[in-house]
């Protein structure tokens, strides 16, 4: 069986976590963050970084339990819910957990991208096939990670 559309993916998937390629990485755009930066609001509102995590993460596991064929829990939250409380400055650990959290997720995705062929990204999920759902799923990783650049850009900490 064909793998071209795979490995594809795997190479966005792997441009979006890690490989500084075009973009920023999400690893990259989180490597050195602390909690009082991940807990920062920028003027005007919008998320934190540990935020964004928290919603990048929540996603993440609803696609690994797609591959897995693991059943996806239908809580009703809504896209915005997904974000949850900005984060505590005081809470070292629970951002540490966040980010152990996003880590593992990328790993077991990449396991389980890695084991699908071309057929199977023809398969229908929805109202679209399962390969256009990893490949959107991949642009809205790289589309937070520019937004925490952002973030990190208004703190004054992004590659200074």
């Amino acid at each position: 069986m064909s793998r071209d559309r795979v490995n594809m993916l795997v190479l966005q998937r792997e441009n979006s976590w890690d490989k500084e390629e075009w973009i920023v990485p999400l690893a990259a755009a989180l490597q050195g963050v602390n909690t009082q930066e991940a807990t920062w609001t920028p003027p005007g509102g919008g998320n934190t970084i540990w935020q964004t995590v928290r919603h990048i993460n929540y996603y993440n596991e609803r696609i690994l339990r797609r591959l897995t064929d693991r059943p996806i829990s239908s809580t009703g939250i809504s896209n915005d819910e997904t974000f949850g409380p900005p984060g505590d400055a005081e809470d070292d650990e629970g951002w540490q957990e966040t980010l152990k959290e996003a880590e593992a997720l990328v790993n077991q995705l990449l396991v389980a991208i890695t084991a699908l062929n071309d057929a199977d990204l023809d398969k229908p999920l929805g109202s679209d096939t399962l390969g256009a759902e990893l490949s959107r799923w991949t642009l809205h990783d790289a589309y937070h990670s520019g937004q925490i650049v952002l973030i990190r850009k208004q703190l004054g900490t992004w590659r200074v």
